[in-house]
This record gives C-alpha cells, structure tokens and sequence, in this order.
C-alpha cells in the first residue's frame, strides 16, 4: 500500500533550533517529538546556498549545474512531484515551493502558493493566497516600504514584531491552511502534500508573545566574530558584507559591526518564529492523527538552508559555512518506520527526493545524482555507517554575491574546502579541530597537500556528474 508523504520544508531554518538535538534554549516541543520518535540525518547538506537552487535541486535529484538553476530568479517548472502524479498519487503545494514562475504547476494537481514574505525585488507585484487573505480582512500587510518608515529600521538587523492579526502571519496561515485542507478534502488515492512555511526567513516578525522567552535568556548560542575570523575571509566574502549593508535584502538592513544587544535581539525573533512554526508542525500532526492519515502516513521535515545571523559577520545565506548548508532533517512514521534513531552520517538533502519515489514505488526514466536512504530508514544499514563520503554545493553569482561567478564547496567529514572560480583565494577549515570554521587555513603550507587533495576531488565530481547526467537531463527539462 503506497503511504501518503507530507513533505514539510520551512525556510531559512538553522539545524540548531531544535531542543531535542541538544539546543535546550529552543522551545520545539513538536519538533522534538518527530526527533524522539523518527530518524533525524543530524549530517545533512543542500547543494546550493540559497531557496531556489537548493530547493529545484532537492525536487530533481540533481546539483544546480545539472538543472541550470544556480540563483534565485532562474527558470524553474519541472521536478519528480510529476512523477509521483504519474505512480498516482494527489499531489499538493500549500505555501512556498519558489518555483519560477511562481504559479507553474509543477507536478502538482492542487497549488495553494504562498511566497516571501517581502517581496520587493523579486516578484514584486505577484498576490498570493496569503497577499489575497489580507486583502480580504482589509489588512495592509508589513513589508519593506512600511518597515524603512521606522526610527529604528537601520537598527533592528530585520526583527520587527508582527502586529497585525495573528492568524494572519504567514506561517500560521500557511499552518492552518494546511490543516483545513486534510480536515475538508476527500482523498481516494495516496497523498503527496508540500506543505512550504515561509519562516524563519527574513523579516524576523514573530508574534510578540512568542519572542519573550528568548529576548530573557542570556545564552542564544551567538558566535563571537573577531577582526582575524573577517580579514581572512575570502574578497567575495568582504564584498558581500558591504554590499549587504548597502541592499536592505529582506527588509533586512545589515550592519558591519551590530552590538551584542542588536544580535541578540535578531536571534530571539528569529528563534520566535522558529517557535510559532513548530506549533503549528503540532497541529498538522494532530489533525493527521484525528483523521486516520497516521496509519499509513510519513512526515519528513527539512528546510531549505540556514541563516548566519550575523554569526561570521554576515547576513542571511550566500555562503559555505556549515550554518547554512547542513539543515535539519527529520523522517517519521511511528507505524512505517522504526524511530528514535539518529543518523550521523552525510547525505545531500536531494537523497530525500530519490528515497520519497522509492517510497511511493515511482518509476522514473532519467537519472539522478540522489541516491534514495531507505536502506538507512528500513534499518539495513547501520545510523553510523558513511551515507556519502563527501558532499558538494554551489552558488553562483546573484544579486547578493556580486563578486564571484561561482563558489563552490566541498567537505568530507574531516575538511571544508570553498572554492572560488578562476582566483587564487579560498577557504579551508579543519572541521574536528575549528568546528565553528573561524580559521581559514588556505595560505597555511603545513596544510597545501590536503587543498590539492580536495580541489582534485571538487574536478573530478564536477567532471563525472556532468558526464553521468547532464545530456540526459536536458530531455527532461
């Protein structure tokens, strides 16, 4: 009997803000509910450092140089969702996919889309079933225009509290949206159902009464940043600092050197929203509970990369560090699979796309560069036995990354490597001795055979994936 999958990915989401994978200033209960009782990838890493590459990525099985999707704004219409149509399953998209056009179907026979929450550059005249909602409630909703108004705008790092109607914030409208459509609809066949929160991307506008625990704590886990850590950065990485501070991204205005207080304050909102999101993850698990889908149901939880926070000086995504490219990742079925088990071996967040067809029983005529983790889900392989040996990302330039036409990454469980196309600079970090990738070792002699070692292996999967997958993927785009 194929399971129904939903499929709930949030935006933005760092892998440490979830209490039960050891950050006890979280307040997840729900979250830490699927830990306790599913398979939790604590290694997983998307291949791209921003929403649309990432997620075109994990909805085709392939990196971002294979689908031609290296930036937010590239054409994005197809991913296996048509696949699962065609093993027969109901496919639904409630909140984000960042598909572009936005409104492309996608593989899916129901779309309920619900976009960035501030949508200035990019789309900036696209309504959504949220813009539609406040429309209806006579509601004019927060965004950047409305934000630069404030006294304090240029020093609030993107924090401002949601004021408007509660149930009328994205991420609860989204939550909710979702709940009335598996309370209201008659399903006849297996279902697959995206549910896309916008949060905890930027603007950080949680409701206010979620933000007070965290605004009263001491410790929100904020990495120190030093002079040495941001003079050994990379040129690109300099740039985008200032860039970044210039661009108020996101209703986001950055600041080269934010106080203590001004990070603090943008952590707690942050973690508030993470909060607010994780209540109504609670809700769509009672509801699938109260409706008979548990039986038969897998709930897999991701998000599409991470967020600085000013950590390593820099704003939101658009680099490599680990902050950003390992995501939390969560599968649970109490009745499908056994749980309470933590997976720590690397995989790329796109492997769960190869292992949701395998799981629905889809044929598929193309390749992949994905490889499915049912072996690891059904307990064949051992949690702490290698998944991936090494894994990739990349990104290309953007309107964020203005001084680089390609970064790439490359990281084994020992090193990281950033690369950076066609320049001598670079990154590398040794993970068991600076796990918090503050000391960039590039120009270190003791250290020039391990970059060799893994700029040789950063060409050779450049070279072979293209090889293995890139002619065939054309006919499928």
């Amino acid at each position: 009997m194929q399971p129904n999958i939903i499929f709930i990915i949030t935006d933005q989401q760092r892998f440490d803000t979830i209490a039960e994978l050891g950050y006890q200033y979280m307040d997840t209960p729900n979250l830490d509910r699927l830990v306790r009782e599913g398979v939790t990838f604590e290694n997983c890493f998307i291949t791209a450092a921003s929403c649309a590459p990432a997620r075109a990525s994990l909805f085709t099985g392939h990196y971002p140089h294979t689908t031609g999707i290296l930036r937010n704004g590239d054409r994005w219409t197809k991913g296996w969702t048509t696949d699962l149509q065609k093993a027969g399953y109901h496919t639904v998209n409630v909140g984000k996919m960042h598909t572009w056009p936005h409104h492309t179907p996608m593989g899916f026979d129901q779309r309920y889309v619900v976009e960035n929450k501030d949508r200035y550059l990019e789309a900036r005249w696209f309504f959504d079933e949220w813009d539609k909602a406040l429309r209806a409630r006579g509601l004019v909703k927060q965004q950047r225009e409305l934000y630069r108004k404030r006294s304090d705008y240029r020093e609030s790092l993107g924090a401002f509290e949601w004021l408007l109607d509660e149930d009328m914030h994205p991420d609860m409208f989204v939550g909710d949206l979702a709940v009335w459509w598996l309370k209201n609809y008659p399903l006849t066949q297996p279902l697959f159902l995206e549910i896309g929160f916008p949060g905890p991307h930027p603007p950080y506008d949680p409701i206010p009464r979620y933000t007070q625990r965290y605004l009263d704590q001491d410790d929100l886990n904020i990495l120190p940043v030093t002079a040495e850590e941001l003079e050994a950065q990379p040129q690109p990485l300099k740039g985008m600092r200032v860039h970044n501070t210039e661009v108020d991204h996101d209703s986001v205005h950055f600041l080269m050197n934010p106080t203590p207080q001004q990070r603090h304050r943008q952590r707690a909102f942050y973690h508030a929203n993470v909060t607010m999101i994780d209540e109504k993850i609670g809700e769509i698990l009672n509801t699938l509970e109260a409706t008979g889908y548990a039986e038969n149901t897998i709930v897999i939880f991701t998000s599409d990369h991470g967020d600085c926070l000013t950590d390593h000086g820099h704003s939101q995504k658009w680099t490599m560090y680990d902050i950003i490219t390992k995501v939390p990742t969560i599968v649970w079925s109490p009745s499908l699979i056994e749980g309470g088990r933590k997976v720590q071996g690397m995989c790329q967040q796109f492997d769960l796309g190869a292992t949701i067809l395998e799981l629905a029983g889809a044929t598929i005529d193309y390749p992949m560069a994905a490889r499915s983790l049912l072996p690891v889900l059904t307990n064949q392989q051992g949690d702490s036995e290698p998944l991936r040996d090494i894994v990739f990302a990349e990104q290309a330039r953007d309107g964020n990354l203005t001084e680089t036409d390609l970064m790439t990454m490359v990281r084994t469980k020992k090193w990281k490597l950033v690369h950076f196309l066609e320049e001598s600079f670079g990154q590398l970090f040794d993970l068991h001795n600076d796990p918090h990738e503050v000391h960039n070792l590039w120009d270190s002699p003791e250290f020039a055979v391990v970059k060799t070692e893994l700029l040789d292996k950063l060409r050779e999967w450049r070279m072979r994936d293209g090889f293995n997958n890139a002619e065939l993927w054309k006919n499928v785009r």
